[in-house]
């Protein structure tokens, strides 16, 4: 899948559309999610065009995925999840419901979270 420039991810790095901003640095943007599904739920992205982790791990520089995931986790600090804990999830296609085709990493925490998926 090619990246969509256009994408809601795309103008919020370009600052078309406002976010509530959490973190920022060379590598990542993070901001609250403007649905929360946890009373903690932020999100970060990329500041590169890449569509998936997939994307991602293949295609961007070994600085650009470091300084990313310590991003995740200066965010995580920031927000101050560590102690009691937090979940970190990527969505990567169709079937996990990948809703915006840019990539980019759900931290949800403030409550207990309870298992990963439900068993069926």
């Amino acid at each position: 899948m090619a990246y969509d420039s256009n994408n809601i991810f795309a103008k919020i790095l370009r600052g078309e559309i406002p976010c509530k901003k959490v973190y920022e640095d060379d590598f990542a943007l993070a901001f609250h999610d403007i649905q929360p599904q946890a009373p903690v739920h932020v999100l970060v992205i990329p500041k590169g065009p890449y569509v998936s982790l997939d994307d991602f791990s293949l295609e961007a520089q070994p600085a650009e995925i470091g300084g990313f995931f310590a991003a995740v986790g200066e965010t995580a600090r920031v927000l101050g999840v560590v102690e009691g804990g937090y979940r970190i999830l990527a969505n990567v296609g169709r079937d996990a419901n990948q809703e915006v085709a840019h990539f980019h990493v759900h931290i949800f925490a403030g409550r207990p979270l309870g298992p990963m998926i439900k068993k069926s």
